[in-house]
């Protein structure tokens, strides 16, 4: 087992494979000059690096920074990351359910952050410099961050909604009987079959009048209740007779109305004289009252819901009422889940150097909260050909791996993607936790030929696989992975619309990260009816004030941690810097949130 999400123990030197899958190349005479005079001010900047993020033991000989930033010219990070402290969220707590290997957030190498120190200004939309050099996969020299945390959500709902609409040979939309459409999302509009209601319906139990009162009670034309109980015009029957003028009759809720009638005198409003026989309302009788005319609610060929909207109970409610027995909607994405690493338990308590797998129970139930068909996890362990294979052969829509995203010596899954000609589309994000996640695009073998069998001189012709989603194996990384590039892939790919973003105020002051997004677990509150929020504010007299709506940051919210998600109803987007008490914030809700209610419990 190893210990840390890089990996290795050592940035790699001159001619060892990077992690984006090509060779590190020296650098020119020019650039190692330039770096030589440098020397004294790198050693400095190397010795507090290796110290604080400890890449290598007391026993190893130690060289200098500069001729490892020699060998990689290529290396650039965000500005200023020399010689700075890693924020202490990545370090794993003792205890905690931690997929070790690949789930802390990758150190900066004393290497890489020389080249941050000496780079261009990052563009604030990709967080990638200009001209910056880039290998085949996307990925640049090094493990820093080369997406921003917005970007890297906008690009995966775009790619979402490209494989919704153009993956080679899949199905997009298909038709569902009623009972099994909820939970898909129409792929065309719901269009009313018919009138709603289809014809003028009592909305009440009592009496249909015709005419001004007080009125002559009548029986019901076909009905035969007995000589001693009149049940009147009842729903499900067919058009009652025409009602004279100054005649009543019972009516049940939902029965049709006869012709000629005006309105509709509720039971409680109405009282019958036994020895003359008439009717008399207790209350004005205006015209039209208490019934439903016929098209209220809509008239056939009326647009009742538009495509992409989710079919909710009630949804499924309104198309059976509109006439439908089955609905076209987009099938649910297919999503694999390969959990990755030799040192998860499945079962007991962590033993042996053995942790257990916080992941594989989790992934699988929130990806289905998401709308997806999830299939059992499979437990890979740290094997590249098993990866490999099970990469090749899905035939589902995503693929989600945990763990296994950075560079260590059994980080599998740059090396994997190189191989197999995945296309990396995000390679990196600069959100804390989870900045090691990555987005690809696989690609899919198709044979040619007949039978199945390449003829001679033929080559597999390759299309659009599946995306995969690189999930860091830490807990919270892994969540902060499944809202930043998941969540919005698989919306797209189910053809849902995203979710309009909303701000709420922050309670307390958020810690943030110097240069990344922070994704911070929160309950929400309402304010005490006194005006106050009950925690306070120290921001000079900014508050919630009296009823309003604001949020509370949760404890345990380190990258290895979940008590605090598990406690949690969203998560607070916090910019690089932080936020002070009474800032407003966006907020990601978590999937089961509406279901929840809002529980503090001992997490705040």
């Amino acid at each position: 087992m190893t210990t840390g999400s890089g990996g290795s123990d050592r940035p790699p030197s001159a001619g060892v494979p990077s992690a984006g899958g090509g060779p590190v190349v020296s650098g020119g005479l020019a650039a190692r000059a330039a770096e030589e005079k440098r020397a004294a001010e790198e050693e400095r900047a190397v010795e507090q690096a290796l110290a604080l993020v400890g890449s290598r033991s007391s026993s190893e000989p130690r060289s200098t920074g500069r001729h490892r930033a020699a060998d990689r010219p290529g290396v650039a990070d965000r500005p200023g990351t020399a010689g700075r402290l890693r924020s202490t969220e990545t370090e794993p707590e003792p205890g905690s359910s931690v997929q070790s290997r690949c789930s802390a957030e990758p150190p900066h190498s004393a290497d890489e952050a020389e080249a941050a120190r000496r780079s261009p200004a990052l563009d604030p939309s990709t967080d990638a410099a200009p001209g910056q050099d880039r290998n085949r996969h996307g990925r640049r020299h090094g493990h820093g961050p080369t997406t921003s945390w917005r970007e890297a959500r906008a690009l995966a709902a775009r790619s979402g909604r490209s494989g919704q609409s153009g993956r080679a040979g899949a199905v997009r939309a298909g038709r569902l009987p009623l009972g099994q459409a909820l939970g898909h999302v129409l792929a065309e509009p719901l269009v009313a079959l018919t009138d709603l209601p289809p014809f003028d319906t009592s909305a009440m139990d009592g009496w249909v009048v015709s005419g001004p009162g007080p009125w002559s009670v009548r029986r019901a034309a076909g009905v035969d209740a007995g000589p001693n109980r009149d049940l009147g015009i009842l729903a499900g029957r067919s058009a009652p007779a025409t009602l004279p003028d100054g005649d009543a009759v019972r009516i049940a809720t939902g029965a049709r109305i006869p012709a000629d009638a005006n309105a509709v005198i509720r039971s409680e409003h109405a009282r019958v004289d036994e020895a003359t026989g008439l009717l008399h309302a207790k209350h004005q009788v205006l015209p039209g009252q208490d019934i439903r005319p016929r098209g209220q609610e809509c008239r056939a060929g009326d647009q009742l819901m538009p495509a992409g909207a989710l079919v909710t109970p009630a949804v499924l409610g309104l198309a059976a009422a509109a006439g439908y027995d089955a609905l076209v909607v987009v099938p649910r994405p297919r999503v694999d889940v390969l959990v990755l690493g030799d040192e998860l338990l499945t079962a007991g308590l962590p033993h042996d150097g053995l942790i257990r797998d916080a992941l594989g129970p989790m992934i699988g139930p929130w990806l289905r909260a998401l709308g997806a068909e999830v299939s059992a996890p499979q437990r890979l362990g740290d094997d590249a050909a098993a990866l490999r294979r099970a990469l090749t052969t899905s035939d589902a829509d995503l693929v989600i791996t945990t763990g296994g995203t950075a560079a260590g010596p059994v980080d599998h899954v740059h090396p994997v993607l190189a191989e197999i000609g995945a296309e990396l589309l995000v390679d990196g994000v600069a959100v804390r936790p989870g900045h090691p996640m990555l987005l690809a695009r696989l690609k899919k073998n198709e044979e040619l030929g007949k039978g199945g069998e390449l003829g001679k001189g033929e080559e597999p012709k390759k299309s659009d696989g599946p995306y995969l989603v690189g999930l860091p194996g830490n807990p919270l990384a892994a969540v902060s992975g499944l809202l930043t590039l998941a969540e919005p892939l698989l919306r797209g790919l189910a053809g849902r619309e995203a979710e309009a973003p909303y701000r709420v105020v922050v309670r307390d002051e958020v810690q943030g990260h110097p240069h990344d997004t922070r994704l911070v677990p929160v309950v929400h509150r309402a304010g005490s009816a006194d005006g106050r929020s009950g925690g306070g504010y120290d921001s000079g007299g900014a508050g919630t004030g009296s009823g309003a709506e604001h949020v509370v940051p949760l404890h345990y919210s380190g990258p290895a941690m979940l008590r605090g998600i598990a406690a949690a109803d969203g998560l607070a987007v916090v910019p690089p810097g932080g936020v002070r008490s009474g800032t407003e914030v966006e907020i990601l809700d978590l999937p089961w949130a509406s279901a929840m209610p809002w529980t503090e419990g001992c997490f705040t």
